[in-house]
């Protein structure tokens, strides 16, 4: 005989965790599995531990999906404010990074234990370190687990970091309820590089400020060469938009007016390019750069035109990647089951009553920098109150 809940929740991650106490403190009977043994194991690691719980910037064209509207909906109803309020009724410390970026001051470790608190307050049960599934539903009741309830919801993300416990599991469940999905693929994931560019890998740990583009995709932050291409949040940024065969532009100078070699030759006609590029760029990436330009001598003997070309090509170096490092580094999931399938008010499956989808199992993927996380969390109140 199986046990009877209000709703069976896949994934103790933050968009389970968040539903699951979303539903139960609405006197939901809510039970919560996950096969990890450990709930929120993405959120301990991430921000460096500290968890990067939000962004105060959250507005939907920062996330991508085939449906660019859909997110709109459940980011209103559910702010980086209303998050911020549970974490300060909880006590927990806070700082704000640059970009609008919030931290916990002491351990991501806090919001699992605040999110455990919520459940219980909602009393939901959890059902921790055992296999999930499969999942059946018949006599409008979804059945797993020697479980039933009408509402099941599938908050188990995607294949990204398997060695938490990640899995295309959330993709399997769609697809044997009827749900499309839209290609998975790596994001927020560093590129590597291959054939002339293989060169810059002598560069490894050089980090840089820059501005890199891919398509009409723009970011100003750090880039960072690696044993095996390039990271840094400038790069891991462009990779969400980025697919093989397209070119990234990296701007290494994006602080400097148009002209300013021109400017620098006249100002100091003696000095070389490469002691130049070192005055705005780490001295092994000046150096490198300069090699690759192949003007060398004092300013004063290039000619304007020289410097003008080398300039655009320092505002515009186009690395082409030859793939990326993979769901094993990257930080989220881009893709994902179709949000053509969901109601972006409730998350809920148009073609099979009672299934409902949150989180990163959803086609909707947010910049770096805590955008992900509110995503988490509004999908995770819509379905909430909805089940």
């Amino acid at each position: 005989m199986s046990q009877l809940y209000d709703a069976i929740i896949i994934g103790a991650g933050a968009a389970g965790l968040f539903c699951a106490a979303t539903a139960g403190q609405r006197g939901r009977r809510v039970l919560l599995l996950d096969h990890n043994a450990e709930p929120g194991r993405k959120i301990l690691i991430s921000g460096g531990g500290r968890c990067n719980f939000t962004n105060l910037g959250t507005v939907p064209d920062r996330f991508l999906s085939a449906g660019p509207h859909f997110a709109k909906s459940a980011l209103a109803r559910y702010t980086p404010h209303d998050f911020l309020a549970l974490i300060e009724a909880h006590g927990i410390a806070w700082h704000e990074k640059t970009l609008g970026q919030l931290f916990c001051d002491g351990s991501a470790r806090q919001v699992v234990d605040m999110l455990l608190a919520e459940c219980a307050k909602g009393g939901v049960e959890l059902r921790l370190g055992q296999p999930v599934g499969p999942a059946e539903h018949r006599d409008g009741r979804f059945h797993l687990e020697g479980a039933s309830a009408p509402a099941l919801v599938i908050a188990c993300g995607g294949p990204s970091i398997p060695k938490l416990g990640a899995s295309g599991l959330a993709y399997e469940l769609a697809r044997q309820f009827g749900l499309k999905v839209v290609e998975p693929r790596p994001a927020l994931v560093p590129l590597t590089l291959g054939g002339d560019d293989v060169l810059f890998r002598e560069l490894s740990g050089v980090a840089a400020p820059v501005e890199a583009r891919c398509g009409k995709a723009a970011f100003r932050e750090a880039a960072l060469f690696t044993h095996r291409g390039l990271s840094g949040p400038a790069i891991l940024q462009v990779s969400s938009y980025w697919k093989r065969g397209d070119p990234v532009e990296i701007d290494f100078v994006p602080q400097v007016a148009s002209g300013w070699l021109g400017q620098a030759k006249r100002a100091a006609p003696k000095k070389a390019l490469r002691s130049v590029l070192g005055e705005h760029l780490p001295d092994r990436l000046a150096q490198a750069l300069g090699d690759r330009l192949d003007l060398s001598g004092d300013l004063g003997n290039m000619t304007d035109k020289a410097l003008a070309a080398a300039e655009q090509r320092l505002s515009r170096w186009a690395f082409m990647p030859n793939g990326s490092e993979g769901f094993a580094k990257a930080e989220v999931t881009a893709g994902g089951i179709s949000t053509a399938e969901l109601s972006s008010q409730t998350m809920a499956a148009r073609k099979m009553p009672g299934l409902f989808v949150i989180g990163e199992a959803v086609d909707v993927t947010g910049w770096l920098g805590g955008y992900n996380f509110q995503w988490a969390w509004a999908s995770a109140r819509a379905a909430g109150v909805a089940v």
